[in-house]
């Protein structure tokens, strides 16, 4: 009976352990470590937070942003992302490979989010297929709301619905559709006058 409650006390132990390993593993170790690579790299953010993340000071920056009334202006983006607004200004650095664009690195919890923002380096990550094909996972309400199309679609099915978009979507097929829909209106505007003009020759009933 001892025998078996060490055994059993050991496997607890050995199973508490393990389950600390995992959390510190993943929530301290890999973005430290993911931290260090981006910032040899020069890209750098908002410092990390353990298991939180920079999302603390994301909701107490919206709900100052949002806590004054907004003068009337087409300049909304620092007051719906004013984290955004405030990280590019701080953190966004010119990457050591491009002349141009603004890149900083922030988290969501333990999940690292890069924000890059310069055209050249964009062209180079939307032409990589295993990237662009990743997409995070996305719960029931996003489901319902933009279906299975090519938003959050993934691997053979974006790749084929990217192409039948690419081929709906090209330079000749939208001047013929642009084409087609003005002869409708001026159809449809034709016959308004005919209507109206005859309108005065009807009796009514």
């Amino acid at each position: 009976m001892v025998t078996f409650l060490r055994v059993l006390i050991s496997l607890l132990c050995s199973i508490v352990l393990l389950a600390l390993f995992k959390f510190f593993h993943k929530f301290w170790w890999v973005p430290m470590r993911i931290n260090r690579v981006m910032s040899s790299q020069g890209i750098r953010g908002p410092p990390y937070s353990f298991f939180y993340g920079n999302m603390k000071e994301i909701s107490i920056m919206i709900k100052q942003s949002t806590s004054f009334p907004m003068d009337i202006s087409h300049d909304i983006f620092p007051r719906i992302q004013p984290h955004f607004d405030s990280w590019l200004h701080i953190y966004g650095v010119l990457h050591v490979c491009f002349d141009a664009g603004k890149n900083f690195l922030y988290w969501q919890g333990p999940q690292p989010e890069l924000v890059v923002t310069e055209p050249e380096l964009l062209k180079q990550i939307m032409s990589v297929r295993d990237l662009t094909t990743r997409i995070q996972g996305t719960g029931p309400a996003f489901k319902k709301i933009f279906g299975g199309g090519l938003v959050f679609s993934q691997g053979e099915k974006w790749a084929t619905q990217r192409k039948l978009a690419t081929r709906a979507f090209n330079g000749e097929r939208l001047k013929v559709s642009s084409y087609k829909q003005f002869s409708l209106l001026l159809c449809l505007s034709i016959l308004v006058s005919i209507v109206e003009s005859c309108t005065g020759y009807l009796k009514p009933l």
